[in-house]
């Protein structure tokens, strides 16, 4: 015995250090950008076609002299945009 500090435990611990902050921050990544650009483009795209379908509906029992299913597509788009500002900051992407 020498008396050195053993290498083999501080480059476990070295080692466990760096997978438990990769673990907390994974950073970047090409995967995903892409499933977070799928998810607001659904965030957006649900309900826009469900106020199309809505106001196609309506113009059909209820007509008015403006058209809901214009008036619907512009409101879905709205509410999808709130939705994906929303999700995109609980995701951390306004750092």
């Amino acid at each position: 015995m020498t008396g050195k500090p053993d290498k083999t435990a501080r480059d476990i611990a070295r080692h466990a250090d760096r997978m438990k902050s990769k673990r907390d921050d994974p950073g970047p990544s090409p995967l995903r950008g892409i499933a977070t650009f799928g998810m607001i483009g659904w965030s957006i795209a649900v309900p826009t076609v469900g106020g199309a379908f809505l106001g196609l509906w309506l113009d059909r029992v209820a007509p008015q002299d403006f058209s809901w299913t214009l008036a619907l597509i512009l409101a879905g788009v709205v509410l999808g945009a709130f939705i994906a500002a929303a999700r995109i900051n609980k995701e951390g992407g306004g750092r």
